[in-house]
């Protein structure tokens, strides 16, 4: 397998994540690319026209996208217990928390751009709007982290740990474990993982 992937894309983390917690890190061929919403990238587009990381080639010439289609792929190819329950309230409980994390990757990634532009120039309104869902958000997995922490590893955790990672490689200004103690601990439990440290993100291009 191929997979077209970014040290610095928290997506690509996400299902690497997945791969070392499923014994498959190993079979897959990663090339790294650089993809943006103004440059195309022939060689990814040729598998993937929406032109997004990460994109996995299979061995029978297609092509799997997106994080979430990927990581479950890589659940059921791989070794070891499931990262995806297959039936009733456990499985939506892991769907639900999956979403919360890459819907946060969604708006981090999203924001970026702005923020990385003078800030005379910054969208405030915007800005501010990201913000109260961002907080939002870290509100509700605060409340919910014991008891996350007491659920064996699954697609959830490794959403969510993805998008702490992410806050914290591109937002670390936001200082999210303030007020959030048990979200705190949750993530440093998350960190002590050997899939979260071998997928640490790097700026490379």
């Amino acid at each position: 397998m191929k997979l077209f992937w970014s040290t610095r894309s928290p997506f690509v983390r996400f299902v690497m994540v997945i791969a070392h917690e499923k014994g498959l890190a190993d079979q897959i061929q990663r090339e790294q690319v650089v993809v943006a919403a103004s440059k195309p990238n022939a060689d990814v587009m040729a598998w993937n026209g929406l032109n997004k990381l990460p994109t996995l080639v299979l061995p029978d010439g297609s092509a799997l996208y997106d994080s979430r289609v990927i990581a479950e792929f890589f659940d059921e190819i791989g070794s070891g217990a499931t990262l995806y329950p297959q039936a009733g309230q456990a499985r939506w409980d892991t769907l639900r928390r999956q979403a919360q994390g890459v819907g946060l990757l969604d708006l981090l990634v999203g924001w970026l751009p702005d923020r990385w532009k003078p800030e005379a120039e910054q969208d405030v309104v915007l800005g501010e709007a990201l913000k109260l869902k961002f907080n939002a958000v870290l509100e509700a997995l605060e409340k919910d982290a014991p008891r996350m922490s007491e659920l064996p590893f699954d697609a959830g955790h490794a959403a969510i740990g993805a998008a702490l990672g992410y806050t914290d490689f591109r937002y670390d200004d936001l200082s999210w474990r303030s007020g959030r103690p048990h979200l705190k601990l949750f993530n440093e439990t998350l960190k002590q993982r050997p899939s979260f440290h071998a997928t640490e993100h790097r700026d490379e291009y």
